[in-house]
């Protein structure tokens, strides 16, 4: 099976997030769940899912929308990994938390996460996305470090590759 990128952008960030990893894989299959919801989603083995964090810390409008399949999707033994979208400065107290949400029922249906990034080059007050001082995943700042975003992008896949092929062999 191969890999495949779902996500949602209501300000194109997620979308060009989406379409810069996609191209650091190598053009790997890029789904809208604003288009397609979660209907392909079991069939890949190796997933990415973009997050963005709204407002107050909660999940963009159609993650919302399509919450009660993804719960019911079984993820045991696939391989995640998943990349947010906040913004540090104007919400710096759920700094990237919706991640969180998904990253959660994740380990629930026993998927294998991987990806997981260091905080230090963020600055932030709270992210219920930390977990031992690391990020569940890629986080981007379109808004505040948009300068890093290349970088960091490229660094979280070449170590997502790693983790995919022994996952896969």
């Amino acid at each position: 099976m191969t890999t495949a990128i779902f996500y949602t952008s209501k300000c194109k960030h997620g979308e060009d997030v989406a379409k810069k990893i996609s191209k650091e894989f190598g053009d790997i299959r890029i789904f809208d769940i604003a288009v397609t919801g979660s209907e392909y989603i079991n069939d890949f083995k190796h997933i990415i899912f973009g997050v963005p964090t709204a407002n107050n810390g909660q999940m963009q409008q159609d993650w919302q929308e399509i919450w009660s399949d993804f719960k019911k999707t079984n993820f045991k033994d696939k391989t995640v990994a998943i990349f947010g979208l906040g913004d540090q400065v104007k919400y710096p107290n759920e700094f990237a938390d919706a991640m969180k949400y998904v990253y959660d029922d994740l380990v629930k249906s026993g998927a294998i996460i991987v990806g997981f990034t260091n905080i230090d080059s963020y600055d932030f007050k709270d992210s219920k996305a930390v977990i031992n001082n690391k990020f569940v995943g890629l986080v981007i700042d379109e808004i505040n470090q948009p300068q890093l975003t290349d970088e960091r992008i490229k660094q979280w896949v070449e170590a997502i590759k790693d983790d995919i092929e022994h996952e896969s062999s």
